[in-house]
């Protein structure tokens, strides 16, 4: 019988998903893709997608990707762990600003008004796949136009679904949270450890 890896790959360049990784203690390596794979188009929302069905279908998709990559390079076995987090307010989903102007159009409308924060996670081995999806609830304060533009003048909101950190500056705007921490930040540990132990992964 072989032995059940003592690492995992992470299909994500997300330096936040490899803390929280660490956090857990388990170890890892990046499986990320080349320049030949166009991974953005992976994220593209289908007409009328509500955020939940959009951010788990993404994720599977990811995944799939990623297991095509490490059989492709031939690298040695292990459970491949992809993530997307998505930030909607309704049923609008608010992703990556293009550029500051669509950071500033973000927070403007999430402004003192609860959203929505999903993050879906998907892992895959040889033994089959496992995905879960964690929903929180995050609450701005009040944000003046200054506020916004000193935010945003930082460069944090760039990269970051609905244009913020929770770990970062945006934390002095936060007037209220619940559900998961780590599901806000981009990778929820408690479904993460459940799924891994789901594929027989030692904790």
């Amino acid at each position: 019988m072989a032995l059940t890896p003592d690492f995992i790959y992470l299909a994500s360049q997300s330096p936040r998903r490899r803390q929280l990784l660490d956090q857990l203690g388990v170890r890892h390596e990046l499986l990320l893709a080349g320049n030949d794979e166009d991974a953005e188009s992976l994220e593209v929302q289908l007409r009328s997608e509500a955020p939940k069905t959009y951010v788990l279908r993404v994720t599977g998709l990811k995944l799939e990707a990623a297991l095509q990559r490490l059989a492709r390079r031939g690298l040695p076995t292990a459970p491949v762990l992809c993530a997307d987090t998505t930030v909607a307010l309704g049923r609008t989903i608010f992703g990556k600003p293009e550029n500051p102007e669509d950071a500033k159009r973000m927070l403007r409308a999430l402004a003192n008004r609860p959203h929505r924060v999903m993050t879906a996670i998907a892992l895959g081995c040889e033994h089959g796949q496992e995905q879960a999806c964690s929903e929180s609830w995050v609450t701005f304060g009040d944000m003046r136009e200054a506020d916004i533009e000193a935010y945003v003048a930082t460069g944090e909101p760039m990269g970051k679904a609905g244009a913020y950190a929770v770990q970062g500056v945006a934390a002095a705007h936060i007037a209220h949270m619940s559900g998961s921490y780590s599901g806000i930040m981009g990778l929820p540990l408690f479904e993460t450890a459940r799924a891994l132990r789901a594929i027989g992964f030692a904790l």
